[in-house]
């Protein structure tokens, strides 16, 4: 493949993909060495991003447990990312591909229960029944996000050959109703039909929800590498590698604002 790849280089020709992957050198046996690195810093990202929620959230809130599942869901998903990229198998392909669509998915999870208020209350707060409109609303959409993951997962399963373009689809899909929701909450009030917060007046905005809107304007950003492909610089960097790299900082500043969003005192109740 290298020698293939150099006589290219030296002919003016252009870099060809192998099976739909571009040639890289390796490294201690690692496939995409570049891709590897980048995985595992997103991962300490999502490890650091729990421990803040953890240390900064009171235990009553109600979206700290939904927040802490985000996190060991995604720091699985890059887990498994750095394994398929260092030896890309059918096993650690489908590991890689799934685990990323659950991140996905919980992402979506965790933002219409914020969003809409579906989380049960705090704990010091009055108990909720099963019956309650809140409760039924948030065990139905429990129960769509597991049903949309189960299938997702079977029908590529059980597929004779992986179905890459509507893995692309799916995720997409799932990945821009979740930015649309966050762009609904970091508009002003009398646009967005989002109440940002349980005991907030309707019209309150904070200062801090634009940054919101400015987490999905450098998502699309850094997805847009996953677009422009090039070969990789030296073989070593690619644009997928790249795309790895920039979530790094996009995931901290992300978490910031889930923190700075929980502590609001649009959660508390206002005594006058």
């Amino acid at each position: 493949m290298h020698q293939i790849t150099d006589n290219a280089v030296e002919n003016g020709n252009p870099v060809q993909q192998y099976h739909g992957k571009w040639p890289f050198w390796r490294f201690a046996g690692m496939q995409e060495p570049a891709s590897v690195a980048f995985s595992v810093l997103n991962l300490l990202a999502h490890a650091r991003g729990a421990r803040h929620v953890q240390e900064s959230i009171h235990d009553g809130h109600p979206m700290k447990q939904y927040y802490l599942w985000g996190a060991f869901i995604n720091m699985n998903a890059w887990f498994w990312s750095s394994v398929f990229h260092t030896r890309d198998l059918p096993l650690t392909e489908k590991l890689d591909y799934f685990s990323a669509a659950l991140a996905i998915m919980i992402a979506l999870y965790y933002t219409v229960i914020r969003l809409f208020h579906l989380y049960p209350p705090e704990r010091n707060g009055p108990p909720s029944t099963f019956l309650s409109p809140r409760t039924f609303a948030s065990n139905a959409w429990t129960c769509i996000c597991i049903v949309a993951y189960l299938a997702h997962v079977s029908y590529l399963a059980l597929l004779p050959r992986f179905d890459y373009a509507y893995n692309i689809a799916f995720n997409l899909a799932i990945g821009m109703l979740h930015n649309l929701l966050w762009v609904f909450y970091s508009l002003p009030s009398s646009i967005s039909f989002i109440r940002r917060f349980p005991f907030g007046p309707e019209s309150y905005r904070p200062k801090y929800a634009s940054k919101a809107a400015i987490f999905v304007a450098c998502t699309m950003l850094a997805t847009a590498l996953e677009v422009f492909d090039f070969p990789p610089w030296e073989r070593i960097i690619d644009a997928h590698s790249l795309w790895h790299l920039s979530t790094v900082p996009i995931t901290v500043f992300w978490y910031e604002f889930l923190v700075q969003d929980a502590q609001d005192d649009g959660w508390r109740v206002q005594k006058f």
